[in-house]
């Protein structure tokens, strides 16, 4: 149900963090936090309200239903006493300098109250200044427990509000803890112990912070209780250093090395290139990309990929045409089959030699479509390469193209919008293991010969974010002349290899030529490689 409450008192201390004013209470009785993100219902019982008026009638005892000797009590100052006709446990908070600064107080029921302010202390810091290992519990009871299982010899702390309250704990006494050659956390074997333990991650200086798991019981008085004392301090001992999951020691690679393959696989391009040789074929948990300039053949290029990778390999693709509709992209890999542009004309091709064709092509479940319906949305793109990849079980997703992926979002910054996409396609891959090709377009030249007129093309062309040469693996060119003088030349393409970091060869990758009759891309033969050498060496008067 939605909340209709408005604000009904503001700047209130918080009994749980002893924060002076961060406290917010509601017309429906709820209050929060602001400081220790604290929530209680209406419907609870109100904790309550700080008084900086400190308690000194208090009685030293041993808590006897936690275990905990009066020894222990003393040396943390851990008191019993009445506090307005209730009897509670008292928890003193010292500064670093022996100060009282603050009372916790715990009632049978439970809640608490907060005298003077508890935020940024340790309960028990003043005994301790520096060692070989500081153990942090998440609360006085598992302090006193983990002190006496110590021989109240080694140094134990808890945290004063809670885990919410951990992170700004840690950072107030940053300077005290760097003290300590390592400092091992223990908190409550529960969601929150977990997520508290997380959040200080990064806060000291590396090799640190050791988190000690709990596997039996929810917390260290509970062992104590249960008579596995020793299982709890066994988990301290082996409490695991703690470093950002991203970063690897390489001395623990040796067994992934001896099982990794020697060469991630390469599936082969259609044809027989010298691009095939320099980029190794196209691999799965990579980026591929192809560009060209504006009707030079990038669509027919990614068409006859993935065709490919299907007929010849075995593989599953998914087909995100955004420029076309899905009955266009069918026709393109029939087409394929039938070496016939079907798209054009079914004109000589029976029902019965087109239903063939659908059967071993399309009817293979192999050729997975993304229909956009005309609608471009960036994170539908994404959502349904998760879906090709992780339920369809694609190997390879074909995007045609990257700036139309983007052109459905009100922005007037595509760099940005593109810097985004492939950062997110980057992650897809490293994610999920499938492999994307890509279409990226070219901007607009600068003076120099056109890619439409077969100008060079280099990574500075590519439009759009310095982010597509980057991110991707491996970056494909194609260079056509479609203003030269006769059809054999039009229809020439130059490959040229850009970027491929699996083996860091560039330059020209050979030639395809594009039969019309069949659209396809063919190898071309020698004759008519020497045919259009020599009409280009006959000198023009």
């Amino acid at each position: 149900m939605t909340s209709t409450s408005e604000i009904l008192n503001a700047h209130l201390p918080c009994p749980d963090c002893g924060s002076s004013d961060a406290l917010t209470e509601y017309t429906d009785g709820h209050t929060y936090c602001f400081s220790c993100e604290t929530h209680h219902n209406y419907n609870e019982e109100k904790p309550k309200t700080t008084d900086s008026s400190f308690i000194s009638d208090m009685t030293l005892k041993p808590l006897k239903a936690r275990g905990i000797t009066e020894s222990t009590c003393r040396k943390y100052q851990y008191y019993y006493t009445n506090y307005k006709g209730q009897p509670c446990q008292v928890a003193n908070y010292y500064d670093e300098y022996g100060t009282l600064v603050g009372q916790k107080l715990r009632f049978k029921d439970k809640s608490f109250a907060i005298k003077g302010k508890l935020s940024t202390t340790f309960f028990g810091q003043q005994l301790y200044n520096n060692g070989v290992r500081l153990i942090i519990t998440e609360g006085e009871i598992d302090c006193l427990t983990v002190s006496q299982l110590l021989g109240n010899q080694e140094p134990v702390v808890s945290i004063p509000c809670g885990v919410q309250s951990a992170r700004k704990v840690f950072e107030a006494n940053l300077k005290w803890l760097e003290g300590f050659d390592e400092v091992v956390v223990v908190f409550d074997n529960d969601e929150a112990g977990r997520k508290g333990a997380q959040d200080i991650e990064g806060i000291l200086s590396p090799d640190k912070l050791r988190i000690a798991t709990l596997k039996q019981y929810k917390d260290p008085n509970e062992y104590y209780l249960a008579d596995k004392g020793n299982e709890l301090l066994e988990a301290l001992e082996n409490a695991k250093k703690v470093t950002p999951e991203n970063i690897i020691n390489a001395d623990t690679l040796l067994d992934d090395l001896l099982e990794e393959p020697e060469e991630v696989t390469g599936y082969s391009l259609p044809w027989a290139v010298k691009a095939e040789k320099m980029i190794r074929g196209v691999r799965k948990g990579e980026i591929t990309m192809l560009t060209a300039g504006t009707g030079i053949g990038k669509s027919t290029m990614i068409r006859e990929l993935g065709y490919h990778l299907v007929m010849k390999h075995g593989l599953k693709i998914g087909s995100m045409m955004l420029e076309e509709n899905v009955l266009r992209t069918s026709k393109g890999y029939i087409g394929l089959y039938l070496n016939k542009p079907v798209h054009l004309s079914r004109k000589g091709i029976s029902n019965e030699k087109f239903t063939e064709a659908f059967t071993n092509t399309l009817g293979t479940g192999n050729f997975i479509m993304y229909n956009h319906f005309g609608s471009l949305d960036n994170n539908s793109i994404l959502k349904g390469i998760r879906y090709m990849a992780v339920t369809e079980k694609c190997d390879f997703i074909l995007i045609d193209h990257i700036s139309i992926a983007v052109s459905g979002i009100e922005s007037n910054n595509e760099r940005k919008l593109i810097d985004i996409l492939m950062t997110r396609l980057r992650q897809l891959c490293e994610e999920l293991g499938v492999g994307l090709i890509c279409i990226c377009h070219l901007k607009r030249g600068d003076g120099k010969k056109s890619a439409e007129e077969g100008g060079s093309i280099s990574l500075e062309d590519l439009r759009g974010s310095q982010a597509i040469a980057q991110l991707s693996d491996t970056i494909i060119a194609l260079e056509r002349n479609q203003q030269a003088d006769s059809d054999v030349k039009k229809n020439l393409v130059q490959i040229r290899v850009l970027k491929c970091r699996q083996t860091g060869d560039t330059g020209i990758g050979g030639k395809l030529w594009f039969n019309k009759e069949k659209n396809r891309l063919e190898v071309p033969d020698a004759d008519l490689i020497n045919d259009i050498e020599r009409d280009e060496e006959v000198p023009e008067f």
